[in-house]
């Protein structure tokens, strides 16, 4: 089992809103990072899970934006995620199902409820030949 990256967009900004207050993405890679390091005291059911901040991942009008990715499984873009702890937990709840899953597939219905729409793309894992 391959472990998944979660990845957040660090600069995501609602439009419109002002470059001095600070970025959505940023309060949400870190909601994540503190709701980790909650589960890190609490068992060992995070490992397998890598988290990383990457500045702007294209998805400026759906912001905030995640990816959940894996060597060799589906990777999922997601946006339009509310940047508070409550998305934080549903995206390692849904982080926990890709890690879990043989190929990486999240059927909607599974995913946690923040996570079943603003799918902005689902990719197939490198090499894989089309059927």
């Amino acid at each position: 089992m391959s472990d998944t990256e979660i990845i957040v967009c660090t600069t995501c900004r609602p439009a419109g809103l002002s470059r001095e207050l600070p970025a959505h993405g940023l309060t949400l890679f870190e909601a994540v990072q503190d709701a980790l390091l909650v589960c890190e005291l609490d068992t060992a059911e995070h490992k397998g899970l890598q988290l990383r901040g990457l500045a702007c991942m294209s998805g400026c009008s759906r912001a905030c934006t995640v990816t959940l990715q894996a060597q060799g499984k589906f990777s999922y873009y997601i946006g339009d995620l509310l940047p508070d702890a409550e998305t934080a937990a549903q995206v390692i709840a849904c982080a926990q199902l890709h890690k879990h899953s043989a190929d990486g597939n999240l059927a909607r219905n599974a995913r946690p409820e923040r996570l079943r729409g603003g799918i902005l793309a689902r990719l197939p894992p490198i090499g894989q030949v089309s059927t």
